[in-house]
């Protein structure tokens, strides 16, 4: 298993090590045409131009390595994904994409596994890199993080990162994620009302979610309309959420969630 502050340390290196790779081609170019002799100058540009392709050429097989690996992660085939990961991260690359995928990719793994301290360390050391010129990190890399936050109940942390999502252009894939991740956090806090405001609208979301992850964010909808007094509400989702999920299931990742099925089951004998 790769240690997640060797994965960090040797990213940092790597990086470091293309920049001033990067920045000696540079001087070598410009010191040739300033400096060398009209007979070394065109040598040396040649040189130049053939060691850059070359490492060119090396860095877009690095890159190439760890392509698969959110396709087997999402297969549950950890160990190899791990294996795809590593040969990324220990590859020679010139450009720090790379490097800053396969952190990424290590993140979603370690998050996957329900790593979760692993998952947070490891988003906020690619957030701490400039990722404007690295398209697609950025908001995926801040979602890990507030889920694993929220999972290790760190509630402050949380808060924050869905506070920073709200300043970005999230694609629909990430304002589904953020929808579930802000019901789980007002959940925690208890912030009823906001939760249920909007609930259709959250409803007709939480329908475009994959199964489980549907089920969870209606029975988080269906909690704050008990808590609220909307008993309706809370009976239609909740018989939603059984034709989706296996509700042990669910109430044993989301303990709180139990109280959907109390209450209905102390209606229910009430009746009787």
């Amino acid at each position: 298993m790769i240690p997640t502050e060797s994965a960090i340390h040797r990213v940092r290196r790597d990086i470091t090590f293309g920049m001033l790779l990067k920045f000696a081609f540079l001087l070598a170019v410009v010191g040739s045409v300033l400096f060398a002799p009209q007979s070394a100058k065109l040598a040396v540009l040649i040189t130049v131009g053939i060691a850059w392709l070359f490492l060119s050429f090396t860095s877009a097989r690095t890159s190439r390595m760890a392509v698969g690996s959110p396709s087997l992660i999402a297969a549950g085939e950890f160990e190899e994904a791990e294996k795809q990961i590593d040969q990324a991260m220990r590859g020679f690359s010139l450009f720090r994409t790379a490097k800053l995928q396969a952190l990424h990719h290590l993140a979603v793994l370690r998050h996957a596994q329900r790593r979760w301290e692993e998952s947070a360390a490891l988003s906020r050391a690619l957030l701490s890199q400039r990722l404007r010129a690295v398209d697609g990190l950025s908001r995926p890399a801040r979602l890990i993080l507030v889920d694993a936050l929220l999972e290790m109940n760190d509630l402050r942390g949380a808060n924050e990162s869905i506070q920073d999502l709200y300043r970005h252009r999230l694609t629909l894939s990430e304002v589904l994620t953020l929808v579930l991740v802000q019901l789980d956090y007002s959940a925690r806090v208890g912030e009823w009302e906001q939760m249920f405001a909007g609930a259709t609208a959250k409803v007709q979301l939480a329908e475009l979610m994959p199964a489980p992850r549907a089920a969870r964010a209606q029975a988080l909808l269906a909690l704050a309309a008990l808590r609220l007094g909307r008993a309706d509400w809370a009976a239609w989702l909740r018989q939603r959420v059984e034709l989706l999920v296996d509700v042990n299931t669910l109430t044993t990742e989301r303990p709180v969630l139990w109280e959907l099925w109390a209450a209905a089951r102390a209606d229910q004998a009430r009746a009787d």
